[in-house]
């Protein structure tokens, strides 16, 4: 009971902070800054307060589910963890339905590059990741979908048909309508971006895991969106 109630309230502190993101992006916040600022008040603390695509892995989902299943057995349903539950799985539809939009509304005929499948960097775990979610919403949307992942490739073969898994990130991008950056492995946040430029059809970038900077983004001359972060300059950048 301790450690499902203990990851489940982590669960919940991710679905939170992901909830609060929507929120800035239609209110004109930043959402570090919120994190930032909550996460100073040592009863909240500042870990597990980073926005992104939902929770995956090998415990919190199971963790999550175990402990709703346990409470409606007994009689005493947890309304807050059934909805983290949901939320997060609305969630990583809602991110597939994001890179459809940066590619202006339709996918058919269009190629996306994903960069990351692991439900986390530093792990070929592939257990619940986002990208199960994400990457068959897209080609359902009709794209041809190009990945790559340093550690998950084997695994998400097994786990992913219908796209093509690439040496390299940059061999993702070639010819690339929309780059979708899924896991935030550390090669990917130092890309060459003139070079991404000249590889893409054209420079949109969504970044579901917010490793880049949305001005320095803008000064690169990409379309780029993150999550829960305004465009800077007072210029439109989400597309």
């Amino acid at each position: 009971m301790i450690k499902y109630a203990a990851n489940t309230f982590l669960a919940a502190k991710i679905t939170f902070i992901n909830e609060v993101a929507d929120l800035c992006e239609k209110a004109g916040a930043d959402v570090h800054d919120v994190a930032k600022g909550i996460g100073l008040d040592n009863r909240i603390g500042r870990k597990f307060l980073h926005p992104g695509p939902g929770y995956g892995g090998s415990c919190f989902p199971k963790d999550t589910l175990a402990l709703v299943r346990t409470a409606r057995d007994l009689d005493s349903p947890l309304r807050i963890i059934e909805t983290v539950v949901d939320i997060n799985a609305k969630r990583k539809k809602a991110m597939a339905e994001r890179i459809i939009a940066a590619a202006g509304g339709s996918l058919a005929g269009k190629t996306v590059a994903i960069l990351g499948l692991a439900f986390k960097p530093n792990t070929d775990d592939m257990r619940d990741a986002p990208a199960l979610d994400i990457v068959p919403a897209l080609l359902e949307a009709g794209a041809e979908v190009r990945a790559f992942d340093p550690e998950s490739m084997d695994e998400a073969k097994k786990l992913l048909d219908g796209i093509t898994y690439c040496d390299n990130a940059y061999d993702t991008m070639e010819g690339a309508d929309v780059l979708a950056i899924l896991t935030e492995w550390n090669e990917f946040r130092s890309l060459d971006l003139a070079r991404v430029k000249r590889l893409m059809a054209a420079p949109v970038m969504v970044d579901l895991r917010n490793i880049y900077e949305p001005e320095m983004m803008a000064d690169a001359g990409f379309t780029y969106s993150s999550v829960g972060r305004p465009w800077p300059y007072g210029r439109k950048g989400e597309a």
